[in-house]
């Protein structure tokens, strides 16, 4: 981009100046340097740009064909500097960012926020889904940063760095009413005749995923995919579910969020995916998950602020 902002320039001060010498001293280049790009750009376009006077030169009439593009080429290359520029400094461009559905109660939008204090230059836009779709986005070029929930034993895909932010451990929902409602912790065994509310008939597909493992096999009796459904269904007293630790804050009232003992808890895993080479937007939005996660796990919840 240089060299060739270098060969325009050069044309377009020798047309200005009618000579090579008020060119190069405009510039601040010598004489010599300033006939190079010339005699180069004549070679390039193979046509005579200027007729050489005993004082002096003016346009041919491929000079005159030619100044406008010149013209036209140098702001672009100039607009496409400055836009470059902007990348570098975080005063421009685009970060595509994806996140699975919980994701969004907190952690993703505290996040974001901070971002958007720091860098409003900078647009964000943001896809919602599920993890394995993200990672796929992301390893086609699709998406620059993803807050995903990769199973344990999941591999990246090829083109895809993951970026361990925190272990999420599972809450239980019940009704406000519920027997348990009031206890500090639970055990897993003590639910395990309760009717449980699943998002998959497969439990390995579904957040039972770390405790159907370890042997923990609940009864199942409702399906349903959305949290809406799922916490109306419990508010009901249809049956009990567990919550995301990061979404607890999302709860409806008239649901109780009871721990479970750190001895059955199953957690997941939440992880940033980006390219192996992220984008210096990515990279700065990257350490502000990281910031939030850490302030959620200190229990402040607040995560970074918009100040940096």
């Amino acid at each position: 981009m240089q060299h060739a902002h270098g060969l325009y320039e050069a044309f377009l001060a020798v047309a200005r100046e009618g000579s090579f010498t008020s060119a190069a001293r405009v510039l601040g280049y010598t004489q010599s340097a300033i006939s190079r790009q010339v005699q180069s750009l004549e070679e390039d376009t193979g046509a005579v740009l200027f007729e050489r006077l005993p004082r002096g030169v003016r346009l041919t009439e491929a000079g005159r064909v030619l100044l406008p593009h010149a013209e036209a080429v140098r702001d672009r290359l100039l607009a496409a500097r400055a836009e470059l520029e902007a990348l570098r400094t975080l005063e421009g461009g685009l970060l595509r960012l994806g996140s699975f559905s919980s994701a969004n109660a907190a952690l993703v939008p505290r996040a974001q926020a901070a971002f958007r204090a720091r860098h409003p230059g900078v647009t964000v836009t943001r896809t919602e889904g599920p993890s394995v779709k993200h990672l796929g986005q992301v390893a086609a070029g699709e998406q620059d940063l993803a807050v995903v929930s990769p199973a344990l034993d999941t591999r990246a895909p090829d083109g895809v760095r993951l970026h361990h932010l925190l272990d999420e451990p599972m809450l239980v929902a019940l009704a406000a009413g519920h027997p348990h409602a009031g206890r500090r912790a639970v055990r897993l065994a003590e639910l395990a005749d309760e009717e449980w509310i699943v998002g998959a008939e497969r439990l390995e597909d579904t957040l039972f995923r770390p405790a159907v493992a370890a042997g923990f096999r609940p009864r199942t009796g409702l399906l349903a995919h959305d949290w809406i459904a799922k916490l109306g269904a419990v508010a009901a007293g249809l049956g009990i579910t567990l919550v995301p630790a990061l979404a607890s804050t999302a709860v409806r009232r008239d649901v109780t969020l009871v721990t479970i003992h750190p001895d059955d808890v199953p957690y997941r895993r939440i992880c940033a995916a980006t390219p192996p080479a992220p984008t210096v937007a990515a990279t700065a939005f990257l350490e502000l998950l990281r910031e939030t996660a850490e302030a959620w796990a200190r229990g402040d919840g607040h995560g970074p602020t918009g100040t940096g």
